[in-house]
């Protein structure tokens, strides 16, 4: 990268951010059945360190378009500055897109500047957080995938509209949320639950990643049901502007 990318991507990104400073930690999602990381979730924190509420609670709707915009910069510029190669997995808020095809151009822009791979590039969007528009979502959904970003729905069976949702966005990939994944192995109603998002998700060609990993035994009952992407404390906590390594979740 070159000074001269590098000044015009932080100029667009000073020009884009809203009226406060923030940053991202990184959590990485394993593949426990190739032994690697598959992606890095980022995680939006203050400046220094505060927690994600600590940041949304000054996002509103007269800054919200500007916040989703600038997040996917700064993700970008950390992502390369951390020379990440897997891929990054940004949360976007679907409220916040008014027109992809517009709004996409500052992620393009971004990883251009810096020279970061946009195939690496995972949106996500919250099920918990109620879709006003989910039509609108669809749309947006088409077209990052036409790009071949992939495409995920997070917090999956927390939300507003579950498989109504799912049938409507036909997301690349889904990440069942941790209340589900919480004492699974003893809770045969979530057992059930899980399975047949598992068969649903299996049936559409949508991957899975189990996320709120936090011991052996929920890692293990998701491995025999096939879900060997997964996500949480039991493998890494989220690393402040930084990333786990492979080795210290695989160690050889």
């Amino acid at each position: 990268m070159s000074q001269d990318d590098s000044d015009s991507g932080c100029a667009f990104f000073c020009s884009q951010a809203p009226d406060f400073d923030f940053t991202f930690a990184f959590q990485p999602i394993v593949d426990i059945k190739n032994r690697c990381i598959f992606a890095h979730e980022a995680l939006v924190r203050g400046p220094d360190g505060q927690g994600a509420a600590w940041v949304l609670n000054q996002v509103h709707m007269d800054n919200l378009h500007r916040f989703d915009q600038a997040s996917r910069v700064k993700i970008i510029h950390l992502a390369k500055r951390l020379d990440m190669q897997e891929r990054v997995s940004i949360n976007f808020m679907p409220n916040a897109v008014y027109d992809p095809k517009l709004c996409i151009r500052t992620t393009l822009d971004a990883a251009r500047a810096v020279g970061f791979d946009t195939s690496k590039i995972i949106f996500e969007v919250l099920e918990q957080e109620e879709v006003k528009y989910p039509e609108k979502v669809a749309e947006i959904f088409d077209f990052y995938q036409e790009l071949n970003f992939l495409t995920a729905l997070d917090d999956f069976g927390s939300g507003y509209s579950g498989l109504t949702l799912l049938s409507e966005l036909k997301p690349d990939i889904i990440k069942i949320d941790m209340h589900l994944v919480r004492d699974i192995p003893t809770n045969t109603k979530k057992q059930a639950i899980v399975r047949g998002i598992i068969s649903t998700a299996q049936e559409l060609g949508i991957r899975i990643i189990a996320e709120g990993i936090e011991n052996q035994k929920e890692a293990k009952w998701f491995a025999a049901n096939q879900v060997t992407l997964q996500q949480g404390y039991y493998y890494a906590k989220p690393k402040f502007e930084g990333l786990v390594m492979v080795d210290e979740i695989f160690p050889q």
